[in-house]
């Protein structure tokens, strides 16, 4: 039925064809032209990444942690969180989103840290979001990790994680290398200031009392992760023996562990680029070495602060912090946009050579410890961040690559697929990072409250494997397909679409799906995709575009609907639909009028919500190239099947 509303945007009554196509013809040039521009001088694109307001009020603590307060860059961090504060009086995970405890809490105290009074009205409005949802001791346990830093609750606040952790054994029920890799990069320097327990400089020696309904002497019950299951009484009750005998820990394995800690840290700081490349795992290692002695020009503390400041986007008026970069990422979507637009040899060719040089060959990472016998061969996602490839990037870099000039880049393409091989995890799918990373019972662990310890295999990363398989002249027949499509057939919601474990959401992961089931020649009519195809159909919104909220990452919250159309959604839906031979659907049609009117000034769009995901339900990002690449590659194909009057994709992006 939504489909009737786009017959009113076909051809006016005596406007040609032709004029319709010259519409689109002018769109994707001045769209290609406009993201050609963004593109730097050794050929990459770098685009925003931005998140809620968590990690920029972490930034603002870490300072006053460390007492290296820098006044005029928190104030122009703090004018940022004053801007995205919601109508609730909080602040939310996403654009528009509901309020968020413990987003609420840093980012109250952050701002009070910055000089902001508690009877200012934006702070008594927080103050009295954050009361009427329970008060700060409803906060998670990385927050009231922050607030035990500066002894604004108790340490029995905080989940016991020994040091001692470091010499357990890989069959022991919990080992580094049954988290993922964001998590293990976390844990470790933790590990270190969980069991030194340091108190933070504080300078101006600021306090949250006002935000609890039970002061957090008089509580209780610190447990956050209430899951329903028969292994969450059993580690509360571990976690009650470990805090009973933590005070027992003989002081020579103590220390011995504590080095450990370092020396793990130490091989894989990582240069400007960070600790894992991600801001959490960096500003703890800032906390670790301060806590250990470690002087203000100490090498090693030198470039730690250097690879975090890097993450800071710093304007006249309002900065922030973000939580890591996407070069890798931005700059081979950026390819596929372009690759679909045409005509911009010289420029591919320098992204396609950069992309190229940063195949990660000689550094064995921790997905190793799982795959001991595959060679490295993957990108990462950020700049450099050897330790920790991932198989989403290294399926988009290989099919750019390959799809630009196979000849040239044989080797790395070959060298890469060996690696994104050896990587399926036994159930057909691919995680992010690892391989069999599924030791779901750890997610009852009283430290896991956020539910993002793991890194399972997941519909949307799986089918860019998928994709880069059938590209690179995979058959159906072939073992590892076999497996692969089985997962996915099996992943498929009963509404016909997909989760999207890395972007929001559901259209994502369809969209993701849909590429690769065309690429590897599953028939069209298959009831697979047609169930799919009726659902991204049934969720078109009136103006056209498709849009998809945060929230839909609740259980009890619809699929594939959001408050908006937006760009990226609306792309990613007209490629899934274009992938499965919809191109001619009125749909479709309608589809692409929305990208075309909704274009700004720059020949590009604007899109404030959030259509990305770090953690379902507890940390959400927006990708600053969506909005210019994902359009642009929608036009751009649906130009190009007009005009090839082709009805499948043959490409598995």
């Amino acid at each position: 039925m939504a489909n009737l509303a786009y017959s009113a945007r076909r051809p006016a009554p005596g406007q040609s064809l032709e004029a319709e196509h010259e519409l689109l013809d002018q769109a994707v040039s001045e769209a290609a032209a406009a993201l050609l521009h963004l593109q730097n001088a050794d050929g990459h694109w770098a685009f925003e990444l931005e998140a809620d307001a968590t990690i920029p009020a972490e930034y603002i603590l870490l300072d006053h942690f460390l007492g290296t307060i820098n006044q005029p860059l928190h104030e122009r961090i703090a004018n940022h969180l004053r801007a995205i504060q919601e109508n609730h009086g909080g602040w939310p995970l996403f654009h528009r989103g509901a309020f968020n405890m413990s987003a609420s809490v840093k980012t109250y105290f952050a701002l009070k840290c910055v000089g902001d009074k508690i009877d200012a009205p934006h702070m008594i409005r927080a103050r009295q979001a954050i009361l009427w949802h329970g008060g700060a001791e409803k906060s998670n346990v990385f927050t009231r990790i922050q607030l035990a830093l500066f002894k604004i609750v108790p340490w029995r606040a905080v989940p016991v994680m020994p040091i001692e952790i470091m010499f357990l054994p890989q069959w022991f029920p919990f080992h580094l290398s049954k988290v993922a890799y964001w998590s293990r990069t976390v844990i470790v320097p933790l590990l270190a200031l969980m069991t030194l327990k340091p108190g933070a400089t504080n300078p101006r020696n600021i306090g949250l009392d006002e935000l609890f309904v039970t002061p957090p002497e008089r509580v209780k019950n610190w447990h956050s992760n209430n899951t329903h299951s028969i292994w969450n009484p059993v580690f509360r009750g571990i976690d009650a023996i470990l805090r009973f005998l933590e005070p027992l820990m003989p002081r020579g394995p103590r220390q011995r562990a504590l080095d450990k800690v370092v020396a793990w840290v130490k091989e894989r700081l990582n240069g400007e680029d960070g600790l894992g490349a991600i801001y959490p795992a960096m500003a703890y290692t800032l906390m670790m070495y301060r806590c250990l002695g470690y002087a203000a020009d100490h090498p090693d503390v030198i470039i730690a602060r250097k690879a975090l400041d890097k993450l800071v986007i710093d304007g006249p008026d309002r900065s922030y912090c973000q939580p890591c970069l996407s070069p890798i990422w931005d700059t081979a979507l950026a390819c596929h946009a372009l690759l679909e637009a045409g005509q911009y040899h010289d420029e591919l060719t320098k992204a396609c050579d950069w992309l190229a040089s940063k195949q990660v060959l000689d550094v064995v990472g921790d997905w190793a410890d799982w795959r001991p016998h595959v060679r490295p061969g993957g990108w990462a996602f950020q700049y450099n961040n050897a330790h920790y490839p991932d198989l989403d990037d290294t399926a988009a870099v290989i099919l750019a690559l390959d799809r630009f000039d196979r000849q040239k880049y044989a080797k790395a393409i070959a060298r890469g697929t060996e690696w994104v091989l050896g990587m399926q995890a036994s159930n057909g799918g691919w995680g992010a990072f690892d391989a069999d990373n599924t030791f779901y019972y750890l997610n009852h662990i009283p430290f896991a409250d956020h539910g993002a310890l793991l890194d399972p295999p997941s519909a949307d990363v799986s089918a860019r494997c998928l994709g880069m398989m059938a590209q690179l002249g995979f058959k159906m027949d072939h073992p590892q397909v076999k497996a692969v499509l089985a997962y996915l057939r099996s992943q498929q919601e009963v509404e016909g679409c997909w989760f999207g474990r890395w972007g929001t959401n559901y259209i994502y992961g369809t969209w993701s799906v849909l590429c690769a089931l065309n690429a590897i020649g599953v028939d069209p009519r298959d009831e697979m995709i047609r169930r799919a195809v009726k659902w991204l159909l049934a969720k078109q919104r009136a103006d056209g575009g498709w849009g998809e909220d945060g929230a839909s990452y609740w259980p009890d919250q619809p699929k594939g609907e959001g408050k908006i159309s937006t760009p990226a959604q609306t792309a990613w839906a007209l490629l899934g639909l274009m992938a499965v031979g919809e191109g001619d659907h009125m749909a479709v049609a309608g589809g692409i009028s929305y990208l075309i009117e909704t274009r700004n000034g720059d020949g590009l769009w604007s899109e404030d919500y959030y259509t990305a995901v770090g953690f379902p339900r507890v940390f959400y990002l927006s990708y600053h190239g969506y909005k210019a690449f994902f359009p642009l590659w929608a036009l751009a194909r649906y130009r190009n099947l007009q005009q090839s009057n082709a009805t499948l994709v043959p490409f598995g992006m």
